[in-house]
C-alpha cells in the first residue's frame, strides 16, 4: 500500500510579533500558533489528501482569520477532492466564505489570505495556489515551481516583491479568483514543498534546493533545516511550510 508522509512547521518569525498563517493537512489544522519542531503525519493513500497553507494578508485585518477559515473548509472537504473541477470549486467556496466573514464583521473588511498546496490521489498530484504562497516539487534534478505566483514583476535590483494579484478575500466587495491548477503523476522519488512566502521571500531557491538535496531522506531534518535557514536571513515574515512525500 503507499502512504503518504506529511512534515510541516508553523512559526512567526524574528519580526512578526503573531503568526497569521493556517495550515491543514488532511483533517488536520493548525492556525496561527507555533511549533516548536518539525511534526510527521502519516496517512494511507486510500482517498484524496490535502496539505496546503495559507498565510494571512498582512497589513489588512484579520489575516489570521482568512487563514484559518481557508484551511479549516479545505480540511471539511478534502477527501472529496478528487478532481481539478472539484478543487477548483472548493477553493471558489473558499473566497466565498472569507468575504462572508467580513461581510458579518465590519472590523474584517478587507481580510484576505493566500493558499497554496496538493491534493495527493492514488495517481497524480493536483498542486493548486492562490496568491504569491508556492508550491515547488523536489525532484533528484533540482526544485520545480509547480504554482503560478500571482505577483507583478519585482522591482529592478530586487528578487521579490510583497505584492500579490489576486487573494482570497483581499477586497472591500466580493472579487472571483481564478485558481491556479497544475496535474502531474505523482512521483514516489520526488518531494512536494508548499511553503508561505516567510521562506521563499528570505531564502533563495538554490538555497532550498541544496538543503533539500542534503537532507533527502530525512524530512525533518530538511524541515528544520529550511526554517533555520530563513531565521539565519533574518526571519523577516511567518514561516509556515509543509514536506510531502509517497513511499510504498
Amino acid at each position: 500500500m503507499r502512504y503518504v508522509t506529511v512534515t510541516a512547521l508553523s512559526h512567526t518569525g524574528l519580526i512578526r510579533d503573531h503568526n497569521e498563517d493556517s495550515l491543514v493537512v488532511g483533517p488536520w489544522t493548525l492556525c496561527g500558533t507555533v511549533t516548536e519542531n518539525p511534526q510527521t503525519l502519516v496517512f494511507p493513500l486510500v482517498r484524496p489528501l490535502v496539505v496546503a497553507v495559507a498565510d494571512g494578508m498582512g497589513g489588512q485585518p484579520g489575516g489570521e482569520v482568512a487563514s484559518e477559515l481557508t484551511v479549516r473548509q479545505l480540511a471539511i472537504v478534502g477527501a472529496t477532492l478528487d478532481s481539478e473541477d472539484v478543487l477548483r470549486d472548493a477553493l471558489n467556496v473558499c473566497n466565498q466564505a472569507v468575504y462572508a466573514a467580513a461581510d458579518r464583521n465590519p472590523a474584517l473588511t478587507t481580510m484576505g489570505t493566500t493558499v497554496a498546496g496538493v491534493v495527493v490521489l492514488p495517481e497524480s498530484v493536483l498542486a493548486f495556489n492562490v496568491g504569491d504562497s508556492k508550491v515547488l516539487n523536489a525532484t533528484p534534478d533540482g526544485l520545480e515551481q509547480l504554482s503560478v505566483d500571482d505577483s507583478p514583476p519585482a522591482a529592478p535590483g530586487h528578487r521579490t516583491t510583497s505584492l500579490i494579484t489576486q487573494s482570497l478575500g483581499g477586497a472591500v466587495h466580493f472579487t472571483p479568483v481564478t485558481p491556479h491548477i497544475t496535474s502531474t503523476p505523482l512521483s514516489l522519488s520526488g518531494r512536494y514543498l508548499a511553503c508561505t512566502d516567510g521562506l521563499t521571500d528570505p531564502v533563495p531557491e538554490e538555497t532550498l534546493d541544496d538543503l533539500l538535496q542534503a537532507h533527502g531522506s530525512n524530512n525533518g531534518k530538511a524541515a528544520f533545516e529550511l526554517w533555520k535557514a530563513a531565521i539565519e536571513a533574518g526571519g523577516p515574515d511567518n514561516i509556515t511550510l509543509a514536506l510531502v512525500g509517497v513511499a510504498e
